[in-house]
């Protein structure tokens, strides 16, 4: 019994450094890396400690387990040591293990967990000092342990990288961005404007981009006269100018510019010379990232350019509205013209041109039409029929039902699509 009563403090001591490991190892974890990032540039030096524990969380969540399972163990020894010369053979060996188990499971282990999970970033700051000194005393042995993992792993053929992440951090934020908005706590427009900011480096110009067919543009050889009623009939500010054939693009007309040089030249038209007054065509590869072009306008402090495929030939254009359109959605103003691209059925179904892309259908009609081999919807169903459908076929692209609608030649102009069906559960 005196011995029972000498090692019991020992024991409870032991479980209460248990509890911290455990504490710190969910709250670190679990802290918001936004807010100690916050805190940290506000001068808290508890924030940094957090931070830079987080820097490197194998490291740390494996010198937390190791002192952890020292403790946890050194315990359950001393605790089944007493209570065997109390309770001599199996039986103590049990009785040692049941209370253990309890003592363990409830207070080293649940409770200091919930509140860690509960105030995670309180508990994560105020248990950074010692959980630092613990990875520097320990790191050398979680270094080693590492090492023999990684070279465990290889032997069955999986390799993992020194400074491998678990989890990109666009991929945190998107799965944090769609878990509260399943939650009702972030709005389907801002779930489209923050997942739209997230698919810039993802997407290229050459998916976003106004197809050469559907381009305003001038021919350079008109006269002045005819190049200023061209401009004023377009309901766009930058117009190409083309010489002899489209593809060949010589400059590039801005109406202010026109305007300017109408004043400068007394309201005469005549005396234009529409070769001073363009400017020099920007040319971009089609494969250039959205996020890589609104450097670049941004940086040259233009919102125009040109896009060229491989062989330098002529696809389309693409400006600042258009990436800005990935974000915030379709941006009009009162020179739009409304050509009814998409078009609400009745039924549910919506009735839409072949060249809108899959992502502007998508965030019209909250669907989640797959867009990974095609852009517009009229692509999409050439890609999933194998072939140019003609008018009146339906065909089922997961579970929404697409009919032809228009053709004309081997292009897609319209389609019918109707919602997706919803599954039935036995």
């Amino acid at each position: 019994m005196t011995a029972i009563l000498a090692l019991a403090p020992i024991v409870f001591g032991l479980l209460a450094l248990s509890a911290i490991f455990s504490a710190a190892e969910t709250a670190l974890t679990g802290a918001s890396r936004a807010r100690m990032h916050q805190l940290e540039r506000e001068g808290d030096p508890a924030a940094r400690r957090v931070n830079r524990l987080l820097s490197d969380q194998e490291t740390m969540i494996g010198s937390v387990l190791l002192g952890n399972n020292l403790i946890n163990i050194l315990a359950s020894a001393l605790a089944t040591q007493v209570l065997t010369r109390a309770i001599p053979g199996a039986w103590g060996v049990a009785t040692a293990t049941a209370v253990m188990t309890v003592l363990v499971l409830v207070f080293a282990e649940v409770l200091p967990k919930t509140l860690a999970i509960v105030r995670s970033d309180d508990v994560a700051r105020f248990l950074s000092g010692p959980t630092l000194a613990v990875v520097k005393v320990a790191g050398p042995i979680i270094y080693a342990i590492q090492w023999v993992i990684r070279k465990t792993l290889r032997l069955f053929g999986v390799k993992m990288d020194m400074e491998m992440d678990v989890l990109a951090a666009h991929e945190e934020i998107r799965g944090a961005v769609e878990y509260h908005h399943s939650e009702g706590l972030v709005e389907t427009h801002d779930r489209w404007m923050l997942g739209g900011v997230l698919d810039l480096a993802q997407l290229d110009v050459g998916e976003v981009m106004v197809h050469r067919k559907a381009i305003d543009m001038i021919d350079a050889d008109l006269s002045p006269r005819e190049v200023v009623a061209a401009a004023l009939e377009s309901p766009h500010s930058r117009l190409p100018l083309y010489r002899g054939d489209p593809e060949n693009i010589v400059g590039v007309l801005q109406v202010k510019d026109l305007l300017q040089a109408i004043a400068d030249a007394g309201g005469d038209m005549d005396k234009l010379a529409i070769a001073e007054i363009m400017r020099e065509p920007w040319f971009v590869p089609e494969t250039t990232s959205l996020k890589d072009q609104l450097a670049a306008f941004l940086k040259r402090k233009t919102h125009f350019a040109l896009v060229v495929d491989d062989y330098g030939a002529l696809e389309g254009l693409v400006t600042l509205e258009d990436i800005l359109e990935e974000i915030v959605g379709e941006i009009e103003d009162e020179y739009d013209v409304d050509d009814a691209d998409l078009k609400p059925l009745p039924d549910g179904a919506v009735s839409v041109d072949g060249v809108v892309t899959i992502r502007e259908l998508n965030r019209a009609m909250n669907w989640d039409l797959p867009d990974d081999e095609a852009v517009t919807v009229a692509g999409l169903l050439i890609n999933e029929a194998q072939t140019i459908p003609k008018v009146g076929q339906t065909f089922a692209i997961c579970g929404h039902q697409v009919r032809v609608t228009g053709r004309k030649g081997n292009q897609i102009t319209r389609l019918e699509i109707g919602p997706a069906a919803r599954r039935r559960y036995d």
